[in-house]
């Protein structure tokens, strides 16, 4: 079994307020054996004898971060749809040209090159909020789950785990209307018939984890949300729900159901432990409450919800409710976990007119250990031993983070500062290249497919 020593000049270990300087890290295959703080293990020579063969890392070295909500297809509309005026609405027009175009081939394509980006950011798991499954038309593919099949072999080339959260989308309307055009792509009929899908699909690999989505009050009838609930605790998988990230769909909500789409979700049995609520941007008091008590986790996706113009969230308030926050890329308008981190506490500071909402510890834990578990993953996201052999390397001496305190990264680093990515103590991305994927490339590439 590979065994490796490292020696970061910083690393971030759990329970710290800040980073802990001069940390022998040793990793035995894919998971953490050893931490040794060497400046408190006895003096100036503490661990010179096993420091000979250890590899160096220059920088701050953090836990695996988790992209805790993506849709890889998204990618494609990165830098295409700001001309004009309009809100998530006319941009979710756009969106569906993308869908109309993708095949399994075209998806992997895509998807391997958003997903080797991710890397580049620090990424180390990803949860992907799949809800393309079928041909164009709505026909199913001779292997019903081709798509998510191409997600996962797409994540084990880029070299990231992935928990595919394969996503119940039957309606396109909170009254039910038929899904028409792109949308047939997404529809499996029924909530049973999308259990039957997804219970014969077993994806090959031990980097990905299989688990459900509700797409939206909007997408699953109210008396089928039981079935995609149910399907989840009876497989003990994580199950994801896009909640309230426009005011519309609260609005649509209370006149079908007389109630916000928390409540309908808590009375159906959707909302707990194992759930994650994606966005919450628009929830009100008692929503707050009730994703609170049932200890409900909320993906904000930061740079999204801003692209999309659809609001801030109440960050904080949530947070003090005891709701564990996680982090997502979404539609990929950006894909920079450290912009994600800092938009927590900015977007706050704006929203609130205040500074100092999140200690520094508390968005470390949003972007990683918490992201990890909303997909399933409670071994990684800490420099732990027992955990996953998952370390993100971030340089301190670059135009953007020199001067800056270690503890300060989130506020001045982006993903271009990653220096190395070590993924189940492999090297995945090296000196800021990913080294299996040419990053850029595969991305124009792929795009150029899938827009022409």
């Amino acid at each position: 079994m590979t065994s490796t020593r490292w020696l970061a000049e910083y690393a971030w270990l759990p329970e710290e307020a800040e980073p802990t300087p001069d940390v022998l890290i040793e990793t035995v295959h894919d998971r953490i054996t050893g931490v040794t703080p060497l400046a408190t293990g006895g003096g100036p020579d503490a661990g010179v004898d096993v420091l000979v063969d250890a590899v160096r890392l220059p920088g701050l070295t953090l836990p695996g971060l988790a992209n805790a909500h993506s849709h890889a297809f998204h990618r494609a509309l990165r830098g295409r749809t700001h001309s004009g005026r309009g809100d998530f609405w006319s941009w979710r027009d756009q969106m569906y040209a993308v869908a109309a175009n993708l095949d399994p081939d075209s998806y992997l394509a895509l998807a391997r090159a958003v997903y080797a980006e991710m890397a580049l950011s620090g990424v180390t798991g990803v949860g992907e909020f799949h809800y393309l499954h079928h041909r164009p038309g709505g026909t199913p593919y001779a292997e019903p789950n081709a798509m998510g099949a191409a997600l996962v072999e797409a994540a084990a080339q880029a070299g990231i785990r992935l928990t595919l959260l394969d996503t119940c989308y039957l309606t396109a309307s909170v009254d039910g209307r038929a899904l028409t055009g792109p949308q047939q792509r997404f529809g499996d009929g029924d909530a049973v018939r999308w259990a039957e899908r997804v219970d014969a699909f077993t994806p090959a690999g031990g980097h990905v984890r299989l688990g459900a989505a509700i797409h939206s009050v909007r997408a699953v009838p109210a008396e089928q949300l039981a079935t995609v609930a149910g399907w989840a605790q009876r497989r003990d998988a994580p199950l994801h729900v896009h909640l309230s990230e426009q005011p519309a769909e609260n609005d649509a909500c209370r006149a079908v159901h007389g109630c916000t789409p928390t409540r309908l979700l808590a009375d159906h049995g959707v909302l707990g432990r194992a759930t994650t609520a994606v966005h919450a941007t628009h929830p009100t008091s008692a929503d707050v409450g009730l994703l609170g008590d049932s200890r409900t986790g909320v993906c904000l996706c930061p740079t999204t919800e801003r692209d999309l113009a659809d609001g801030i969230g109440p960050a904080r308030r949530m947070a003090d409710a005891g709701i564990p926050l996680s982090l997502g890329s979404d539609s990929h308008a950006v894909i920079d976990m450290f912009e994600e981190v800092r938009a927590v506490e900015l977007d706050e500071r704006l929203r609130t007119r205040r500074r100092g909402h999140f200690a520094p510890a508390e968005l470390l834990t949003a972007a990683s250990s918490a992201g990890h578990a909303a997909l399933g993953w409670t071994d990684a996201g800490r420099i732990a031993v027992g955990g996953r052999a998952d370390l993100v390397t971030v340089r301190l001496d670059s135009v953007r983070t020199a001067g800056v305190s270690p503890a300060g990264v989130w506020f001045a680093a982006s993903a271009a500062d990653v220096a190395q990515v070590v993924v189940d103590g492999q090297v995945l991305v090296r000196d800021g290249r990913h080294v299996r994927v040419d990053v850029p490339r595969e991305l124009a590439t792929a795009i150029a497919e899938v827009t022409s």
